[in-house]
């Protein structure tokens, strides 16, 4: 597993809710290549829960949405944007949970529409959340004009937490 150098840090303008690091009330995930998968591994707290001690699932959701976007930003060597999310909430995370792990994949393609699997374990291991994900994929011009020159991951390689 290889962290991935996250190119949008330094660009005027970064302050993505989910991965920007100086986002003071963003997610700040990180992110590593793991195979053919790109993994998050995040600490929720009670600032993200919904209902008393559970976490939101609009926060849940952006979590795979967001590890979604970095599959493309990886594998695909591009940006582009989600253009539907089916999201399965099959059993309730906890805003204490030690640590969740985010993970998603490309499934398949057709010409630059890609589908991705997503899922949220918990620090057990579980399962919680599902995720598919329609992502509409830009060309190569149009991601540099938006300030994408590429994405790559550090030379270390690193084990899981």
């Amino acid at each position: 597993m290889r962290k991935i150098i996250n190119p949008y840090i330094g660009k005027e303008g970064y302050d993505c809710f989910a991965c920007c690091p100086d986002n003071p009330y963003g997610l700040r995930m990180e992110f590593y290549e793991d195979g053919d998968d790109i993994v998050s591994f995040w600490r929720p707290d009670a600032h993200y829960q919904g209902w008393s001690g559970v976490m939101h699932g609009g926060i849940l959701a952006t979590l795979v949405d967001e590890v979604a976007g970095w599959v493309v930003t990886r594998k695909l060597q591009t940006t582009g944007v989600t253009s539907r999310m089916n999201v399965q909430y099959k059993k309730p995370l906890m805003a204490d949970e030690p640590q969740l792990t985010v993970r998603a994949h490309i499934v398949s393609n057709r010409r630059n529409i890609y589908t991705i699997a997503a899922s949220i374990a918990n620090a057990m291991g579980e399962v919680c959340v599902e995720a598919e994900l329609i992502y509409f994929t830009f060309d190569a011009e149009r991601a540099r004009s938006m300030g994408f020159c590429g994405c790559e991951v550090e030379d270390e390689q690193l084990l899981p937490l």
